[in-house]
This record gives structure tokens, sequence and C-alpha cells, in this order.
């Protein structure tokens, strides 16, 4: 075989491996875990954004428990204080971080919600209504886009730990099983509400 023909023998050989190596999968994979934890950023900063509304209005009820809208406002400053940047995808300390904050906030938007129902003077002011309505439906988008960031890092993660392509994301990318959200503690049981 002349040097030419081995040569391009060589290059069509080696674009058959690199094309069953799972490289380009294994890349978009990755750009969909980026892309669904951008969605859970994104609902997050929409719940952030509603909250100083949402207490400026409850505030105008008179003699409204000033505790829960104090635990309102601290859980939203500590949730704003945890980073939520693309790197916290691989860090399973920094995403539980972020989950458990989160959680937080959800808690005590949470309890607002159920104190207001003894206000009624509350739950007649429209700006109220509107607030509480796109609060429910940021709390259902928050939902589906954290499940199709857990999905994304599923499928990212059997590329990650499935041959041939385990190869690949070792040797080549040192790619890593990435974490993924995990179910609260005590989320098995509903909440207790007294009042």
């Amino acid at each position: 075989m002349k040097p030419r023909n081995r040569s391009l023998a060589w290059v069509l050989g080696l674009l058959v491996a690199i094309s069953g190596c799972g490289y380009n999968t294994i890349q978009v994979a990755d750009e969909a875990v980026k892309a669904a934890w951008g969605e859970v950023q994104n609902q997050y900063q929409r719940r952030m954004d509603l909250i100083p509304n949402l207490v400026n209005t409850v505030k105008g009820a008179a003699n409204f428990e000033k505790e829960t809208l104090e635990a309102v406002i601290q859980a939203r400053a500590s949730a704003s204080q945890v980073k939520m940047d693309p790197s916290v995808i691989d860090d399973p300390e920094a995403l539980k971080k972020v989950q458990e904050t989160q959680s937080q906030l959800g808690a005590a938007l949470g309890r607002l919600l159920v104190v207001s129902e003894r206000y009624p003077e509350l739950k007649a002011v429209a700006a109220f209504r509107d607030l509480q309505a796109q609060l429910e439906g940021t709390e259902n988008r928050i939902t589906v886009a954290r499940k199709r960031f857990v999905d994304a890092v599923q499928e990212y993660n059997k590329l990650v730990r499935s041959f041939p392509t385990n190869l690949t994301a070792r040797f080549i990318l040192n790619a890593q099983v990435r974490p993924s959200f995990e179910a609260t503690a005590g989320a098995e049981k509903p909440p207790e509400v007294k009042f």
C-alpha cells in the first residue's frame, strides 16, 4: 500500500473509531444537562423576583404575622447568597446547598400562603391574588424544570457509566458522574398545618 493510501486508511479508521466512541453523544448530553440547569435557575429566579412584591402586598394587611414575613425575607436572603452558576451541577455539596436553601424558601412561602388564609382583607386584594397565582404557577414550573434536570443528568450519567462511552468519558473527557436532586429529608410526610 502506498504511503498516501495508508494515511487515508488510517484517517478513515480513526474517524470510524471516534464515531463509535460516544464523544459527540456525551457532548450533547452534557449540553442538555447545562440547559436543564439553566431552566432550573430561571425558575428559581422567577420565584425570587416575585417574593418582594408578595411581601410588600402582605405588609399592607393589618396585624399580619410579622414573624411569617420575616421568615420569608430571611429565606430569600439565604437563597440569594448561594452560588447557582453552572459549576454547581458538578459539585454534590453545592447542589445539596442549593436544594436546601430553595426548600427552606419554598417552605417559608408555603407557610405565608397558609397563614394568609386567615386574613380575608388580604385575600380580597387583587394584587395578592395575582401574586399568589403567579407564585403557585412558578412552583409548578420549578417542579417541571427540576424533573427535566434530573432526566438530563440521568441520561448523561448513563453515558458516562456505560461501555464503550465510559472509556471516552473517563480517558478523553475526564467526565464524571453528576449529582442530581434528591428528596428533602421528611418529604415523604405531608406538612402539618396548625392554626
